[in-house]
């Protein structure tokens, strides 16, 4: 069962917020960053500097939220309200700082929903404990063409928890939760059926949050009228709408035969244990045939699927 953005999204459970933050640091160049009161003296013919008026205000959407515990594939990212063209003059101004020095890199995606969006993942996963710091020195800088300015300064901190991977694999038709390399428990899953637009996602797909229950409908992912359910335990994967979820309805293909509408569907009992112990920022790693591949950066947290390297060149000051 899938679902599309969180406008068509209705929760009859307390969803669980994602808060997002902020970072940055650096020397601004001249040209992208507007005039203060505190610059060189005007001349006596020039008069009192102007106040500072832009005509368009840029915002950020940030995550993860301040003082909050992540799990280990967590960003962060940074998403704009409008376009950003000046990304290298952005992207100076944003620093990550860290408690054990972990060694990381900004990379420009579009959000799916259209929107420029900077991440900043570590080269592999984060190791559980560290501390991390944001800081986005944004105040007076210009993004660019009709993007607007930013009118003020984001800073932010959060800790990741526990080392948890999510492990499914689409072959045996199981799913196993793995905590400090070993597996707490192996239930078996239906996941999306192959060959098609139902397919799961494959690669590596990051817990954006979870939601609880939600009204999943099948025409929101352009499947018709196949289904409109209440779905259960709900932990969303990507922005196209691929959950982990109770499943009851497909109990007879669990461990057996992917039958799903595209999530990982598991039983009611499974789904509980597992929704009590995942957080989000935690891996799902998705293995084996039948996937339609695996999904972009900007859907959900995608960019683990790329490597170091070609992250790396997503930076625009690389």
């Amino acid at each position: 069962m899938r679902r599309i953005r969180r406008p068509l999204l209705i929760l009859t459970t307390a969803a669980s917020a994602v808060v997002l933050s902020a970072c940055s640091g650096g020397s601004p160049a001249a040209a992208d960053v507007a005039p203060t009161s505190s610059g060189p003296k005007a001349s006596p013919a020039a008069g009192r500097a102007k106040p500072f008026h832009p005509d368009r205000v840029n915002k950020l959407t940030l995550a993860p939220g301040k003082g909050t515990t992540v799990g280990v594939g967590q960003p962060v990212s940074i998403v704009f309200d409008h376009p950003v063209k000046n990304k290298a003059a952005v992207e100076r101004h944003l620093s990550v700082t860290t408690s054990n020095g972990t060694a990381g890199s900004w990379g420009w995606v579009t959000d799916h929903d259209g929107r420029d969006r900077v991440d900043w993942r570590p080269k592999t996963y984060w190791k559980a404990g560290t501390k991390v710091r944001l800081d986005a020195r944004l105040d007076r800088v210009n993004s660019g063409a009709r993007g607007g300015w930013f009118v003020r300064d984001y800073t932010t901190s959060f800790t990741v928890g526990r080392s948890q991977v999510v492990r499914v694999d689409l072959d045996s038709k199981r799913l196993a939760l793995v905590r400090d390399g070993r597996a707490l428990r192996s239930v078996p899953v239906s996941a999306g059926t192959p060959g098609g637009v139902k397919a799961s996602w494959g690669g590596t797909s990051v817990l954006m949050a979870k939601e609880g229950t939600v009204n999943m409908r099948s025409e929101t992912v352009g499947l018709g009228d196949a289904y409109d359910k209440m779905v259960d335990y709900s932990m969303r994967l990507t922005w196209s709408g691929m959950y982990a979820h109770a499943a009851p309805w497909n109990a007879a293909y669990f461990g057996n035969t992917n039958h799903s509408s595209g999530c990982i569907g598991m039983s009611d009992a499974d789904a509980s244990w597992l929704y009590a112990r995942v957080r989000a920022g935690d891996p799902f790693e998705v293995t084996g045939s039948g996937s339609k591949g695996v999904p972009a950066a900007g859907n959900g947290y995608g960019e683990w699927n790329l490597s170091w390297a070609d992250w790396q060149a997503r930076s625009a000051l690389a």
